[in-house]
């Protein structure tokens, strides 16, 4: 049986229009994205979304903009027409210098070809609105219709895939398109404060934010609005340029931690993007104060020149490529540093509101005796309190580990000095006398609960501290200084170790060879393929060398970063630092304690230890007052 002739044939424009479909047109919250994003091209200022079924059975988007005219509408749904690009005074087109969130041409004719579009637009001008309908790729003439404002267009799309029905069987559930839908919506006014949006179903809204400036209190606003009060508490702002590059927006403190990425919020020239680089910067920022399992809170947006980044690497426009990736992914890691640096020793607000919300309160089973008077609203002031008199209850008063003496000898007798300093046997400074300390940000130390926690207070409430992730923190902190002024000791091997990574791998591995020679790595290339060894951190000890290598080559990959060696550092320093700290269970006197607290104080992030968790919880007095009653 011979073979058939193979021949080559020419697709109908139906068919190209329904594969061309399946690359913009995903999932419901796909559509939704294309049309908002048409509307803010069209200078929109109000886009209210509504939808049902998870966007199955319709999607509405009305919006205020400039809207389309009679003329326009049957072009604007042809393949590869749009309003968005124009030739330059030589004829050429352009693409790498697009301001537009829209530029392909493809959204409306891709969702007419796989669903019944309508378009209901309007312009300031024009006498009434005009209706122009799609239904599986077939365009009706535009007929005239009611105004329905000044000026702007409603998009309805009902029965999404109709046409396409195998693709329905690969959506997901309701609730599922619903959410991909909602994060789609809150990420486009994350990047555009200045348009109000309204998110929901015909019956019921789920999102309603006013427009915002489009400054930095407004996208605090309009971020606060969406991740909430917590998120605008617990972040701190960031604004720094770098040649032409601008980075702005909020990081949250790394207390303030998900056990996701699904909340860094990453915008390009107020694009909302998922970009490898910028989440394999946001990561290297962090991995200094966060567990490998935890992940930062971010909204970051980076500005730059058009003709600087690439948008047309993708046909939903979520990822882009820039020109010069090492300077955006040094700004965004140099900027986070700083700016959680500046944070000095705060700690995630969060915290103490778990505190509170966890506190019992409830009826005291101690018998009224002395002189208390309900009409005088409380006990005399010669009230005595009851373990005064009564030995049964002394006990409860003498719980503490320790209490603060007003001595304030330094632990043990033992203090040296270094530049005027005095430091007792466990390196902390010791503190003058006569010094009001609780008007220091951490208080002053008054008792140590179970020989794990201090009790310190401050001007307006109380701060409790755990003394063995606080100092493990300080001293994590003065490792890492000692490495940066003497550099990275390393060990030479007797015998070079030859890894085979692959031509690839070893190509990706030689490029960085000057970055992880300063960490202490020295690699040389041997022949095809394959790296030699010669010298190795002298912190890492005995090691795996070829794991190692294996593991950098696929961080390189990831996030353009050798993460796994300065993971690996942060783990034996982190180790170490934790061996070489005050231990929970060791009493501490009133020196130590405070000599602790004005430290910490003293020490960038020391409100969390080496893996993110808090070192210390601060309870406001009046948040004291309202658990009693006061008021």
């Amino acid at each position: 049986m011979s073979a058939l002739p193979i021949t080559i044939r020419r697709l109908p424009n139906e068919t190209v229009n329904r594969i061309a479909a399946g690359e913009v047109i995903e999932r419901p919250a796909s559509v939704i994205k294309e049309l908002v994003e048409n509307a803010i091209d069209a200078g929109a200022t109000q886009v209210d979304i509504r939808y049902e079924d998870g966007g199955r059975t319709l999607i509405s988007i009305t919006d205020d903009g400039r809207g389309m005219s009679s003329e326009e509408l049957p072009i604007a749904v042809e393949r590869h027409a749009t309003s968005k690009l124009s030739p330059n005074s030589q004829g050429d087109w352009d693409l790498l210098n697009i301001s537009t969130m829209g530029f392909r041409g493809e959204a409306l004719p891709s969702i007419g070809s796989v669903a019944r579009l309508s378009l209901l637009s309007q312009t300031v001008d024009s006498d009434s609105a005009w209706d122009l309908r799609v239904e599986g790729g077939k365009v009706m003439p535009p007929k005239p219709a009611a105004r329905f404002g000044l000026h702007g267009t409603r998009v309805e799309v009902r029965d999404l895939f109709y046409a396409t029905p195998a693709r329905l069987k690969f959506l997901k559930s309701e609730r599922s398109e619903a959410m991909a839908i909602s994060d789609t919506v809150k990420r486009l006014a994350m990047a555009n404060p200045h348009v109000g949006m309204t998110l929901g179903s015909t019956s019921r809204v789920s999102l309603k934010l006013a427009g915002q400036s489009d400054d930095m209190d407004g996208r605090l606003a309009r971020l606060a609005g969406i991740l909430g009060e917590d998120f605008s508490a617990n972040a701190v702002p960031i604004n720094q340029i770098r040649e032409d590059i601008a980075l702005t927006g909020f990081a949250g403190l790394p207390t303030f931690s998900r056990g996701n990425s699904q909340h860094q919020y990453l915008f390009v020239n107020g694009r909302p993007v998922k970009d490898k680089l910028l989440h394999g910067a946001v990561r290297g920022a962090y991995q200094d104060y966060l567990a490998r399992d935890r992940h930062a809170v971010v909204a970051l947006y980076v500005d730059l020149p058009q003709d600087h980044v690439d948008v047309n690497v993708h046909p939903a426009k979520s990822e882009v490529r820039f020109r010069n990736p090492g300077l955006v992914r040094g700004l965004i890691v140099k900027s986070l540093r700083h700016a959680l640096q500046e944070a000095g020793h705060r700690a995630s607000t969060t915290v103490s509101d778990y505190a509170l919300g966890r506190i019992q309160t409830g009826q005291s089973h101690m018998p009224l005796q002395g002189n208390y008077s309900p009409q005088r609203g409380g006990y005399a002031p010669n009230y005595q309190p009851p373990y005064r008199n009564d030995p049964a209850l002394q006990p409860l008063v003498d719980g503490f580990s320790a209490k603060v003496e007003e001595s304030g000898e330094a632990f043990d007798g033992a203090s040296s000095y270094e530049g005027g300093q005095a430091y007792n046997s466990q390196g902390y400074p010791v503190q003058g006398q006569g010094e009001d300390l609780t008007a220091k940000p951490l208080g002053a130390a008054r008792a140590q609960l179970h020989e794990t926690y201090v009790v310190a207070q401050t001007l307006d409430g109380i701060v409790i501290v755990d003394q063995h992730a606080a100092h493990e923190r300080l001293v994590y902190e003065r490792m890492k200084d000692a490495m940066r002024g003497k550099g990275v000791e390393r060990q030479a091997l007797l015998i070079p170790d030859i890894v085979e990574l692959g031509e690839t791998d070893a190509a990706r591995l030689l490029e960085r060879a000057d970055e992880l020679a300063e960490m202490g790595l020295n690699i040389e290339p041997f022949g095809t393929g394959a790296v030699a060894v010669r010298e190795t951190p002298a912190l890492l000890g005995e090691m795996d060398v070829q794991g190692l290598l294996r593991d950098l080559a696929d961080d390189i990959s990831e996030y353009d970063e050798a993460l796994s060696l300065k993971e690996k550092f942060e783990h034996v320093c982190g180790t170490m630092a934790c061996h070489g700290s005050v231990r929970a269970g060791r009493r501490l006197n009133g020196s130590e304690m405070n000599s602790l607290l004005r430290q910490m104080e003293a020490t960038p992030h020391s409100g969390q230890c080496n893996h993110g968790r808090p070192t210390y919880v601060e309870l406001k007095l009046a948040d004291i007052e309202r658990l009693f009653g006061r008021r």
